[in-house]
């Protein structure tokens, strides 16, 4: 005959084996510990655009994966290197990345070149604004708004009052992002800084300038032919600083 102490040891071996005994208190709250620690932040990484006007710096948003890992890509592999900033626009943005712009001459459209493989999936988010200085993505007029796997502009801009924002937003409400609404601070960004809120959901942005401004001010005044093609060739390199 099994005694009573015999028995309880053989209860407590059955129910430790089917994970049926409660934990500690000790062992609950290290287990509650871990789950709330903050998780990792993922460090931002920054490119370097080098032209014959000076040079810029682009941090790259991690909110924006699909698009910062092909602009990593590009840049790891030289793709922009010797490409133009072919289309310039003042007060709007300097846009570049067309493969066919290297070594161009002038009698050569560009604008509808692309790299290998597919566009990349729109990325819109209601933090990512077309602020001076963004890096964006460039695109085609297709439904799904995906992105050209290349192309890109960094916006220039102007100063825009409460009038143009207020008129910009409803604009967005009426493009099919009815919950879309600037906050306090986007709005003070635009009236300070300036930027091309009209593109706002409808283009992706996937980075910045932390540098280079003045830069960009540069390039955004040269002179252009019809196409709004530099009269004078601005001339990229990128390069990876992390």
């Amino acid at each position: 005959m099994v005694n009573r102490f015999s028995g309880l040891c053989i209860v407590l071996a059955l129910l430790l084996s089917n994970g049926l005994l409660a934990q500690t208190p000790k062992a609950s709250a290290e287990k509650q510990v871990k789950s709330t620690a903050p998780a990792k932040v993922e460090k931002e990484r920054l490119v370097e655009i080098s032209t014959n006007y000076g040079v810029m710096v682009a941090k790259l948003y991690n909110t924006t994966p699909l698009h910062r890992d092909n602009f990593i890509a590009k840049t790891k592999e030289g793709f922009f290197d010797s490409l133009l900033f072919h289309r310039i626009i003042r007060e709007f943005m300097i846009q570049g990345g067309d493969p066919n712009s290297k070594n161009a001459p002038d009698s050569v459209p560009l604008g509808m070149g692309s790299a290998p493989g597919d566009r990349i999936p729109a990325e819109f988010t209601a933090n990512n604004l077309h602020k001076k200085g963004a890096l964006a993505a460039a695109r085609d007029g297709n439904p799904q708004k995906a992105s050209s796997n290349c192309q890109f502009y960094i916006v220039q801009g102007r100063k825009l009052d409460t009038a143009s924002l207020r008129s910009t937003n409803d604009q967005i409400n009426r493009s099919g992002t009815p919950d879309f609404h600037y906050t306090k601070d986007q709005k003070e960004i635009y009236q300070r800084i300036g930027g091309t809120p009209q593109l706002d959901q409808n283009y992706t942005v996937f980075g910045e300038l932390v540098s280079g401004l003045d830069v960009l001010d540069k390039i955004a005044s040269v002179p252009t032919k019809p196409g709004d093609r530099p009269v004078a060739n601005v001339v990229m390199k990128i390069k990876l600083l992390n």
